[in-house]
């Protein structure tokens, strides 16, 4: 021992023995301070790094009581605890659930721990102390208390049994109860009765895989407070590995208020769909009071010339009368389900054009396709008197056939609707613009106001094909 006592400026001979010789380099390079005490508690050995976390000289130690490097609020019990461990010495850590503390040569005391390890020589029982500085540990370990202690959210950490091993301050405000309330009890007192029964089970399926990720993904999750109240929680589970094993740091934010918000939207938008639907549904039933109107006059004329253009009109105001209903008994007031539609418009107007149901037939295929209000009004009106029109000028003279109607969605942001017949077909100097006839002037001009691309194939059959974006008109 005396060989391992010398002080820097006068360095020990090295042993004669090669295993002395490995042991001292072993000892003197350690990155960890060691200090040996004997049964008296004086310092009978140290190393390098015992020398720099303490400030002094190996000489200034030796001989010392070990008090010495003890902050004074401490020196009065620590012969006490010195003596009980020579009473029963075995290998441990110094202190358990207690802060230690070292204390330089310039008296500031830095936060340390301590492991004990006893030592037979000839001198008898000894006391090997192993000293590291956690400074930057408990630096670190305070700066991570107060982000968590100063957290917007409430934190609360628990062991794998499920008690509470730490809160914040929010966490107190948010239930309702004091810190010491909740240390130590088990984490399903801030669980709703309804939901206590399944939760220790999900905690143990959280503690078998753990990861970061949020609780209940697609349940809705309650905390409950010390008055009794639920409200709405997110929560986030943090695995958080511990010397005492992994735990679960919590963060919790009350969500109430965006509930409350989401709610108010529910109804304000379900407000708005009533408000929608009785629109569509009065303005269908206006459109059909003025087909009403325009019937009734039609009565009443025996031209017959005129008594066409009122018929005209009525399909047209029954067209879009047609829309408004479609969109009434549909869920969505955005957008027309067109394909529903033409198979619904397809029927008024064979009875109200053919001449005999064998006159000719009208095949549809229809792909659901979803267009604004704005665009289905033009776009049916379109339709109509594309039908109507091969319904009363493409076969006459008995002449029989079939109309198709094709609407499909091409996958581009456009719509595609086709009206086919097999009857006489177009004159081939026939402008549709300057048509005597407001049918196909109609459809030139709405093709217009739906910015549409209008193809025409006059005969053998004849053919026109609508592509239109399927977007709103602005």
């Amino acid at each position: 021992m005396d060989k391992l006592s010398q002080t820097p400026s006068d360095p020990a001979p090295p042993p004669q023995r090669d295993g002395q010789q490995w042991a001292w380099q072993i000892v003197e390079s350690a990155p960890t301070a060691l200090v040996m005490i004997n049964g008296q508690g004086r310092i009978d050995m140290v190393n390098a790094q015992a020398e720099r976390v303490f400030g002094y000289s190996r000489g200034e130690m030796l001989g010392q009581a070990i008090e010495m490097l003890v902050p004074e609020r401490f020196r009065a019990t620590h012969p006490g605890l010195r003596a009980s461990f020579f009473a029963m010495p075995t290998s441990r850590p110094m202190g358990a659930d207690r802060d230690l503390f070292g204390l330089r040569r310039d008296g500031t005391e830095f936060p340390i721990e301590i492991g004990l390890n006893p030592i037979q020589t000839e001198a008898g029982v000894m006391v090997l102390s192993t000293i590291v500085d956690i400074t930057s540990r408990k630096r670190l370990e305070e700066r991570f208390r107060r982000v968590i202690e100063f957290a917007p959210n409430a934190m609360v950490m628990t062991n794998s049994q499920g008690r509470i091993e730490m809160v914040n301050a929010q966490t107190e405000v948010l239930f309702g109860y004091s810190r010491e309330e909740l240390l130590g009890q088990l984490i399903e007192v801030l669980v709703p009765h309804r939901f206590r029964g399944d939760h220790p089970g999900r905690r143990a399926d959280f503690f078998a895989t753990p990861s970061s990720r949020p609780m209940g993904a697609g349940r809705d999750l309650f905390g409950l407070r010390r008055d009794g109240g639920e409200f709405p929680v997110e929560i986030g589970l943090n695995p958080i590995e511990t010397d005492e094993g992994t735990m679960v740091l919590s963060a919790i934010v009350d969500i109430s208020d965006r509930k409350q918000r989401e709610e108010r939207v529910r109804a304000s938008l379900k407000e708005k769909e009533t408000l929608l639907a009785e629109i569509h549904h009065r303005v269908k039933n206006n459109l059909q009071i003025i087909d009403s109107l325009l019937n009734l006059q039609r009565l009443r004329i025996s031209d017959e010339g005129v008594r066409a253009m009122l018929s005209d009109a009525q399909n047209r105001v029954s067209s879009m009368a047609l829309i408004h209903q479609t969109l009434y008994q549909s869920k969505n007031f955005q957008a027309v389900d067109f394909g529903k539609f033409i198979n619904a418009l397809v029927p008024i107007l064979i009875g109200a054009y053919a001449k005999t149901p064998e006159a000719c037939r009208i095949s549809v295929n229809a792909q659901e396709v979803a267009i604004p209000l704005n665009a289905a009004i033009p776009c049916g009106l379109i339709v109509n008197e594309l039908i109507s029109n091969a319904l009363k000028h493409a076969y006459v003279d008995g002449r029989q056939g079939e109309i198709s109607i094709e609407l499909r969605d091409e996958g581009t942001g456009l719509a595609r609707l086709s009206v086919t017949d097999d009857g006489v077909g177009l004159p081939p100097d026939l402008d549709l613009a300057q048509t005597g006839t407001l049918g196909l002037q109609l459809v030139t001009l709405l093709a217009d106001q739906l910015d549409a691309e209008l193809d025409v194939h006059r005969a053998a059959p004849t053919r026109f094909v609508l592509r239109f974006p399927k977007e709103p008109i602005k």
